[in-house]
């Protein structure tokens, strides 16, 4: 089992990574710089936070045509896994491996803080370890995390099993005022349809030890690590 992570200039949650794959999860892992265009020696990638290319025309929008983006549409279309989180949400969801947009934040403010999430599929590579309905304790911090769509996509994403995490209460109630950003339906997480990508935007890599306020990320990564054992079983 191999983990790579993009890196891209101004990616700055890469190292992140790496530390939660190699130390918690125990796995051989490789940065890779965006030029790359083999990433056939890796069973998943991993699309970190950060702000690629300075989000200088929209989050994400200029990573997309990096090198390596056309190597991960090659890699999700083999039906490997590709986990962006944060600024790796708004590369997928620009690169068109997931549907949707991230825009700016409802109130225009970027948003640094730990949020509860509920876990709406527990049916993903990603959540197979956790409970559905379990609540995670997980930090924030962009200005572009407000997941908007059409609805006829909502309403595929609704129907299909691809809403994975929703901003919610302690309770594991998504309702109005504790969502963070104004995303709609209070989503956190989306998959695609053959679950083998997911995007997230709060930071799951920087929950990973109490020390940093909870541990509850390490789930996620875990879920993805098993996965793959299974499947190489």
């Amino acid at each position: 089992m191999k983990f790579g992570v993009l890196v891209f200039p101004g990616s700055n949650c890469d190292h992140d990574a790496y530390h939660v794959l190699s130390k918690h999860v125990g796995q051989p892992v490789d940065f890779v710089w965006h030029k790359e265009t083999d990433l056939s020696g890796y069973d998943a990638i991993l699309v970190p936070g950060g702000f690629s290319y300075g989000d200088y025309l929209r989050a994400g929008a200029l990573a997309r045509f990096s090198p390596v983006m056309g190597a991960v549409k090659e890699f999700a279309a083999e039906g490997k896994f590709v986990f962006g989180i944060c600024n790796g949400f708004q590369i997928l969801c620009e690169a068109g491996l997931l549907p949707g947009a991230l825009i700016r934040n409802r109130d225009l403010h970027f948003i640094c803080k730990h949020v509860n999430i509920s876990v709406e599929n527990s049916g993903t590579p990603y959540t197979g370890e956790i409970s559905e309905g379990k609540v995670l304790s997980i930090p924030i911090a962009h200005a572009e995390g407000n997941y908007v769509c059409d609805d006829e996509t909502f309403n595929s994403l609704e129907e299909n099993g691809q809403i994975v995490f929703r901003y919610c209460d302690e309770d594991g109630k998504a309702t109005p005022d504790v969502n963070p950003n104004g995303s709609r339906s209070n989503i956190a997480g989306i998959c695609n349809l053959d679950r083998n990508v997911l995007g997230m935007m709060p930071h799951p890599e920087r929950a990973c030890e109490e020390l940093l306020g909870s541990n509850d990320g390490r789930e996620i990564f875990r879920s993805l690590s098993n996965t793959i054992a299974a499947f190489a079983g």
